[in-house]
């Protein structure tokens, strides 16, 4: 199979036969960017990113893993036309090649550029962190697709939490060992009502999961949602603005998803009562940083003048 500049459609070898059954397009979409590699070509290829960069699937047809990775990296190579060749190395049919290039197990994909190693991944990692690793080299294509997980959070967004929760669902089909993927299934579940299924999804990650901001940060939302008055109890406060009327709407509002106005009156009181609640106040507004995340906006609004009104 003739290797050719995805850009220009020149060929940058020459040694295939002429009316080799291999060297028209595998599918007749843009197969120029992908091609099959083994001993017969590897070192053609090396040459080929000198001038095109090189991503090296390095893979066994034998693992499901593999063969995850392979279609989001082949549908890729497509969507980005030609930024970069996409090389194909079965290292059960090729082991020595493999060893040379440092392969210890697959799914290993190496980004190759002027003949060297300039990175590489381990592991099927799912499609937007491909994605994401593939952001630090090369630009993202202008009419890239939403991945599934732009698509569940803007269906959480829009309060569609049972999209978000069946795309979540989905994706840990597909990636079951992805942690994160239960963590954003439990957050889905909260919006949906169902805090205790959310709870114990969170329960079963493992330590090192449980604890981390994530799923904290879940687990607060839960306790806003057991903690805030229902609407009853709200409307019984009537016009009443003491202190623990305050803790309580701004508790609903958190509840509620209305973080903004909540923390806005956290703050207002903490500085109008701050022993109020053995600093109630204070100690919620951390939990809902968990919430939210340390990059929100909001965090990182509100820690700074949560940290102005403190010093």
């Amino acid at each position: 199979m003739p290797i050719v500049d995805p850009r220009t459609g020149e060929p940058l070898t020459t040694d295939t036969p002429a009316g080799d059954s291999n060297a028209g397009p595998a599918d007749g979409q843009q197969a120029d960017v992908i091609l099959d590699v083994d001993r017969s070509n590897i070192q053609q290829l090396l040459e080929t990113s000198m001038q095109v960069p090189v991503l090296l699937d390095c893979g066994s047809r034998n693992e499901a893993a593999s063969q995850q990775l392979s279609q989001v990296l082949e549908k890729l190579a497509r969507e980005y036309q030609g930024t970069f060749l996409l090389g194909r190395l079965d290292i059960d049919q090729e082991p020595e090649i493999a060893a040379q290039l440092g392969v210890q197990g697959a799914p290993d994909v190496k980004l190759i550029s002027q003949g060297g190693l300039v990175d590489h991944f381990q592991g099927a990692l799912p499609e937007k962190q491909v994605r994401e690793w593939l952001g630090r080299y090369f630009p993202a294509p202008e009419e890239a697709p939403q991945t599934p997980e732009d698509q569940a959070a803007e269906a959480l967004a829009a309060g569609d939490a049972a999209t978000a929760r069946s795309i979540y669902q989905e994706l840990i089909q597909q990636y079951p060992q992805h942690t994160p993927y239960q963590v954003e299934l439990a957050r889905a579940l909260v919006a949906d009502g169902e805090a205790e299924q959310a709870r114990e999804l969170l329960d079963n990650l493992p330590p090192e999961e449980r604890d981390a901001a994530p799923a904290r940060g879940v687990r607060a939302s839960i306790a806003f949602g057991e903690q805030a008055p229902s609407a009853e109890e709200l409307a019984a406060l009537g016009e009443r603005d003491d202190s623990e009327a305050q803790f309580k709407r701004a508790l609903r509002q958190l509840a509620d998803g209305q973080y903004e106005d909540g923390l806005e009156a956290l703050l207002a009181l903490m500085k109008r009562d701050r022993e109020y609640g053995e600093d109630a106040a204070r100690r919620t507004l951390l939990q809902a940083f968990d919430a939210l995340g340390a990059d929100h906006p909001l965090t990182v609004t509100y820690r700074r003048k949560l940290f102005a009104q403190l010093y």
